[in-house]
């Protein structure tokens, strides 16, 4: 298998202002106030108190973090995923998507922000420093989204150094990108193994309280598996299918109210469960 035919590498970048600041004056007061050190605390103090403008955006980023890192498997550099072919279009559509309210957000919040920066200076009362909040064009410049998409490195190196030297460097990558495929496909399964885990731990307890999420979920992460599984495992998408077929496919109120088929979903959990183990090194 040539991974760079079946994957890409993505880097999800966002920069968003916190409108938090920290306030020297305020941790000198606290710490006379209870006999302390000054450095024993920080006293950071929010800009814009009471409002949802700022909060929509920084809720939509964690939201669109969260899609990115379900949508893509580790490949083991910090801040770089890998993104398997087959979910490419999928991902890239709800992407777009999902930048395109964030920077509604953003606009609205450009909008209010003369409004919020006023209203800061009654609620922060003694606390409020004109000098600590940016002009809007300033802030303008706190806002970005961006994806980056990279090839998988390949053994083709066009580079005019010794053929030893070359013949080591091309042994690296080839030996860092299979431990990474490796690494990622590991992910895969953990992630189909936790879900499959967690819904044998509480549909196991008859006095256990669980939300709709403990079936939502458990699709969803079929589904992405159904586009993660980038070395086509077969083992895996046998799983993946008993997973959705088994456990994916029931209604939570069902689940509640059937005792009977809730223990019996709890035991075909924990026979999934045994079985995926044995793929994954005896868990």
């Amino acid at each position: 298998m040539k991974l760079s035919d079946k994957a890409l590498l993505v880097q999800l970048g966002i920069s968003q202002w916190t409108a938090r600041k920290y306030d020297k004056r305020a941790t000198e007061q606290v710490a006379q106030q209870n006999g302390s050190a000054t450095q024993a605390g920080r006293y950071n103090k929010s800009l814009l108190p009471m409002n949802d403008a700022l909060n929509n955006i920084h809720q939509k980023s964690t939201l669109i973090r969260k899609k990115f890192y379900a949508n893509t498997l580790p490949w083991g550099i910090e801040g770089t995923m890998m993104l398997p072919s087959a979910n490419y279009l999928n991902f890239m559509t709800e992407f777009r998507k999902e930048k395109g309210d964030w920077q509604l957000l953003v606009d609205t919040f450009y909008q209010e922000y003369p409004r919020l920066h006023a209203d800061a200076q009654r609620f922060l009362g003694a606390l409020y420093n004109k000098n600590d909040y940016p002009a809007l064009h300033d802030i303008q410049r706190k806002f970005k989204m961006d994806m980056a998409v990279f090839p998988v490195p390949s053994n083709d190196f066009r580079v005019s150094i010794g053929d030893d030297e070359l013949a080591k460097i091309q042994q690296d990558v080839e030996a860092r990108v299979e431990s990474s495929a490796q690494q990622a496909m590991e992910e895969a399964w953990q992630r189909l193994y936790d879900r499959v885990k967690h819904m044998a731990e509480k549909l196991a307890d008859p006095k256990s309280v669980f939300r709709d999420t403990l079936v939502e979920n458990t699709k969803e992460v079929c589904s992405i598996l159904s586009r993660l599984n980038f070395a086509d495992d077969p083992n895996l998408e046998a799983m993946r299918q008993q997973v959705e077929g088994s456990l994916a496919n029931n209604h939570p109120e069902s689940l509640r109210n059937d005792p009977d088929l809730r223990r019996t979903k709890a035991e075909e959990a924990k026979a999934i469960m045994d079985k995926m183990g044995a793929f994954m090194g005896g868990k």
